[in-house]
């Protein structure tokens, strides 16, 4: 229960494209499968599989009144429309491409979007959330983290702040769903407005929550 307002769910959405052809991928330069996002609050992430799709995600990451997982919100046909319209404004070379697979599931996310870490009974169990979607790049360095919280060492991870410290809790509903799409909408706009944060967003960055924290 103690970390029960540290994090929250929220819904990642992502598009597969058909197979490039070489045509393709001559076409817009990429000839190789390095990962790339862009730069925006809500960014977007994509790379080639090993046959030559695309894989496009991100962008919209949607919570639901009370922190709810259900199934059903998988299927969100505007956050997939949403995505293949900025897929080709990003790489309007491949105008026509198909889509031919699509997913979503949810991440946990906590407010200054990376992970968290403490212990429990009497330090016999260490732990990690909030990972805000980095999870694949960031679990090896969080299971270092938690193995020198288990031995009980000072290291030089754990005397990292972001191992010290602990995000700010959510608020309990109705103020979190509130806040977060609060949240949201700012960071959209601050992305159409050449990066200028509005008071709420330079408000949070001041109390240690948000990317810029």
């Amino acid at each position: 229960m103690r970390n029960r307002l540290m994090a929250v769910p929220v819904y990642d959405y992502v598009l597969a494209t058909e197979p490039l052809t070489a045509e393709q991928r001559l076409a817009i330069g990429w000839n190789d499968r390095q990962g790339l996002a862009d730069i925006a609050n809500q960014f977007h992430y994509y790379r080639q599989t090993a046959d030559h799709r695309i894989v496009f995600g991100g962008y919209d990451a949607v919570y639901h009144f009370g922190g709810r997982i259900r199934s059903e919100y998988e299927d969100r046909p505007e956050s997939f429309r949403r995505l293949a319209s900025h897929f080709l404004t990003t790489l309007p070379q491949l105008e026509g491409i198909r889509f031919t697979h699509r997913r979503a599931g949810v991440i946990d996310t906590c407010s200054r979007f990376c992970a968290f870490y403490g212990t429990s009974h009497g330090g016999r169990v260490a732990y990690a959330a909030g990972f805000t979607g980095l999870g694949v790049a960031a679990t090896r360095f969080a299971g270092n983290v938690m193995l020198d919280l288990l031995s009980g060492e000072r290291t030089e991870r754990t005397e990292l702040e972001m191992v010290r410290r602990r995000p700010v809790p959510f608020p309990p509903e109705p103020a979190a769903s509130l806040g977060i799409n609060a949240v949201r909408w700012s960071m959209d706009r601050a992305d159409h407005n050449q990066r200028r944060r509005n008071l709420l967003l330079r408000m949070l960055d001041a109390l240690g929550m948000g990317f810029d924290s």
